[in-house]
């Protein structure tokens, strides 16, 4: 896959059939749009493409908090391109863009630069000054060039519409067991090892830690079963998420504990994959009572591995 970072870098291209979209999470609703359009590419001999932006779009209102992102980095582009896109056009929304008009939006961008031949969104795709684009409108401007837009209905799931809102919400409510339902696969966080305090070695734990990525959304604190993914092979986990209390103020991290595992991770990369939630983050009396609870931790997690 040809990553484009850039509208200027978006020279000498194939004629293509292109999905446009935040794909923030990558969720099923995303997959199957990308699924059709990569369909429709090969049936048309286009270049399947897909159109995002490598910052989200509403980061640029003022008085907003920033969106938190639902991937770690890397990942959107990783999955993308599993998918089968060819040309992933991954570009800064700037102030530019934001004042853009909608028909100048379709125009220039989506005809003229990215040489669209087919277009996919979704039901709810706004773009365009102040978002007043619509799929209908897109759909009204670009038959003026002959190109087709396939405006994709609401996917649901168990009765909801997936959404990455809905994802987000989700992982902050520490609920990372309904993820998969609406991702196809675990909500996980990805980093390098670092060095902690040492405690989970000197009690017989051994965990590894992550820094967490300010700008990815994290679970709430507490104790999750999880996998970790090492070199492409996944192992049974137990995960602390949060501060430490019992020990003192700490910086919240991820903490993970890999089941019949002896290899000294520092430096290495990992993924962790967030099963289900066990319980809230406690402050005990004493390390011993930690210590006894993080025994009662590495029991149930196993326990529950062995339902997977």
């Amino acid at each position: 896959m040809i990553t484009f970072n850039s509208l200027d870098d978006i020279i000498n291209i194939d004629d293509t059939a292109v999905a446009l979209g935040n794909f923030d999470g990558v969720h099923l609703g995303h997959q199957q749009l990308i699924k059709e359009m990569t369909d429709r590419a090969r049936q048309r001999d286009l270049k399947p493409a897909v159109f995002t932006f490598s910052n989200h779009p509403k980061d640029l209102l003022p008085n907003r908090p920033k969106v938190k992102n639902i991937l770690y980095k890397g990942e959107k582009e990783r999955l993308i391109s599993a998918l089968g896109a060819e040309y992933l056009f991954s570009i800064p929304f700037t102030q530019q863009l934001m004042i853009m008009s909608p028909e100048d939006y379709v125009r220039e961008i989506i005809i003229g630069r990215l040489r669209a031949k087919e277009i996919f969104c979704g039901f709810n795709h706004r773009f365009g000054y102040r978002g007043a684009g619509t799929p209908e409108l897109m759909k009204k401007v670009a038959s003026e060039y002959g190109v087709a837009v396939n405006i994709m209905e609401p996917f649901t799931e168990d009765g909801s519409v997936v959404s990455s809102s809905l994802i987000r919400t989700l992982i902050f409510g520490g609920r990372v067991d309904r993820c998969r339902d609406y991702m196809g696969r675990y909500y996980a966080v990805r980093g390098e090892v670092v060095v902690g305090n040492r405690l989970g070695r000197r009690l017989g734990f051994p965990t590894s830690n992550l820094v967490i990525d300010e700008d990815t959304v994290v679970p709430p604190n507490g104790v999750y079963v999880t996998y970790c993914v090492f070199e492409g092979r996944r192992y049974p986990s137990v995960t602390n998420v949060g501060v430490k209390p019992t020990i003192g103020s700490c910086k919240k991290n991820i903490e993970t504990h890999i089941f019949d595992f002896d290899m000294t991770l520092y430096g290495k990369t990992i993924e962790v994959e967030f099963v289900t939630k066990m319980r809230d983050e406690v402050k005990f009396d004493s390390i011993d009572e930690l210590s006894e609870q993080i025994v009662r931790d590495c029991r149930e997690a196993r326990a529950f591995h062995e339902t997977l």
